[in-house]
């Protein structure tokens, strides 16, 4: 049996991994602000066991606690792997950050970065005694390496989670039972996250163009071939931990 918690698993890109993870043997926890029931039904059709839990991952200071609850709910040594896949994220704000309203930088890093943080360190903690096949599969952006004019708080936000993969990896690296980690740019997929960027003004964002032709020249990634994409790095039988990828550099 496999249990898989994904972040953001209602909609965009977290619905396609979860879609694709529906399997029997296969038990997804699914943590997001809303439900998706048509993966509910799906789930049932397919003999896969689904639990949504119900989280803002914004409210950072209740984590901690709903995870230990959450962990103490599932019989984990049942479990032959465990994975963790930080998906949720947000864009916002877009603009110099002298305009950036203050709330929406506080909301960008809790969200992109604490969450995932504090979600991780209750993962290890809750499995650190476990046999199992362990990995966390944090999806990171190309905007982690590049700097963009308009994406201060983004571009810093995943920066910070690539550079957090790296000294996890390092800490779980001699362990007996230790986590393996990766962190892996999905490339430029056409979800919501998208057309935000399409909408902003181009004051606020000086490559907003190009990311237009991206959806005009049909050159975005659909959800389901970026979820394989990094799905194929979950299951694979090398899991190079504490590295930071991008699927635009495999196969």
């Amino acid at each position: 049996m496999k249990a898989i918690m994904i972040t953001g698993a209602s909609r965009g890109l977290g619905e396609a991994l979860a879609r694709q993870l529906l399997e029997p043997h296969h038990h997804l926890i699914c943590l997001s602000r809303g439900r998706n029931e048509a993966l509910t039904t799906e789930a049932i059709e397919k003999q896969a066991k689904l639990d949504w839990v119900e989280i803002d991952l914004n409210e950072v200071d209740r984590l901690e606690e709903r995870l230990e609850t959450l962990f103490k709910s599932i019989d984990l040594s049942k479990m032959d792997s465990l994975y963790l896949i930080n998906n949720a994220g947000v864009l916002q704000p877009v603009g110099p950050v002298e305009n950036n309203d203050s709330t929406l930088i506080a909301s960008n890093i809790r969200i992109n970065l604490i969450a995932p943080m504090i979600i991780t360190s209750s993962f290890i903690r809750a499995t650190r005694h476990l046999k199992a096949e362990k990995r966390v599969l944090n999806i990171s952006s190309g905007a982690g390496k590049k700097a963009y004019y308009g994406w201060s708080g983004y571009c810093t936000s995943k920066a910070g989670l690539d550079h957090f993969t790296r000294c996890v990896g390092a800490e779980q690296e001699e362990l007996e039972h230790g986590v393996q980690i990766v962190s892996v740019a999905p490339g430029v997929v056409d979800t919501d996250m998208q057309a935000e960027i399409r909408a902003s003004k181009e004051e606020d964002f000086k490559q907003r163009q190009r990311f237009i032709d991206f959806k005009e020249q049909g050159l975005l990634f659909s959800p389901e071939v970026a979820a394989a994409k990094l799905l194929k790095v979950l299951k694979g039988d090398s899991f190079p931990n504490g590295q930071v990828l991008d699927v635009r550099d495999m196969d």
